[in-house]
């Protein structure tokens, strides 16, 4: 949240500095992507200043929202915004302003028209399938009883006692059903003091990296009168961006679970190139400048 000053926001500007030192060259059509807080850090003055970077190399924009749980059982919200050379006009800003939620949340439609005055190219882009409401149990690893990586029954109670009434039930409530259910959790600093957070379905939260505390998201299996917990590991971490198990992992846990916690979703950005990106290269003919200079 230190935003476009912080001081793990110069890849953005390294980015800018490349495709301004590309000239004539630099491609007809690029893509940023980033958190929902990058539309109010700083008061919405980085989301401002991006598209303003981006408009001043000749690109004009547009931007819309995407979750990767229209793909993938993980709940991950990203901003794509979407810049593009051509010569031709954009259609009325509108286009963005009347887009169902799933594409344009109202913090994103409120920034948008609080810069109506920068370079827009409102495109038309499909609604995504629908949300999915599980999944998470089909990703999960199967792992022997007397595999270390389950914690032991001392952190499993320690971590139930870090529940609030609320969470503590949603595990309670599995307990004795005849299936095993799963869930995730996450450790916070709530007033002072840490709590484990239990997701209510079967749903993965947001990866992030595996740096601090509240970094790692945890599972807990539970039913048939037993609780187990442990982290996820780097393959489920890996399905849940829906990398296939083909991928092979090299790195170790935390560098693995850092760098897909890290990533972009696989599939979201498969249903952005083909119903966004591939069909504004056929229609405007864009072309990549390094294919002319070849030739």
């Amino acid at each position: 949240m230190n935003g476009l000053k912080g001081e793990h926001s110069s890849a953005f500007w390294g980015f800018i500095s490349v495709l301004r030192s590309q000239g004539a060259l630099s491609p007809p059509l690029v893509m940023v992507e980033n958190v929902p807080g990058w539309l109010y850090s700083n008061d919405g003055n980085d989301f401002r200043v991006t598209v303003q970077a981006l408009n001043n190399l000749g690109y004009a924009c547009d931007v819309f929202t995407l979750d990767a749980r229209h793909f993938t059982p993980q709940s991950r919200l990203r901003v794509f915004l979407i810049g593009i050379k051509a010569n031709a006009v954009g259609e009325s800003l509108d286009v963005i302003l009347e887009r169902p939620k799933v594409l344009a949340s109202d913090r994103l439609k409120n920034t948008v028209f609080s810069n109506r005055d920068l370079l827009w190219f409102p495109l038309e882009i499909p609604t995504p399938p629908p949300l999915r409401t599980n999944g998470l149990t089909d990703i999960i690893e199967s792992l022997d009883n007397d595999d270390i990586r389950w914690w032991p029954e001392q952190e499993v109670k320690r971590h139930m006692a870090m529940m609030d009434s609320t969470h503590y039930q949603r595990v309670m409530e599995l307990v004795d059903q005849d299936d095993i259910s799963y869930r995730t959790f996450f450790r916070r600093r709530r007033k002072e003091a840490q709590r484990a957070e239990v997701r209510p379905d079967d749903i993965a939260g947001c990866l992030r990296t595996a740096v601090g505390g509240s970094g790692k998201q945890f599972l807990i299996q539970v039913g048939q009168g037993k609780i187990r917990m442990r982290t996820l590991t780097p393959r489920e971490y890996a399905r849940l961006q829906g990398v296939p198990d083909e991928f092979k992992i090299k790195a170790d846990g935390v560098q693995a679970l850092t760098g897909f916690g890290d990533a972009v979703c696989v599939p979201v950005i498969q249903w952005i190139a083909v119903h966004v990106l591939n069909p504004v290269v056929d229609q405007y003919a864009l072309s990549s400048p390094l294919s002319y200079q070849t030739a």
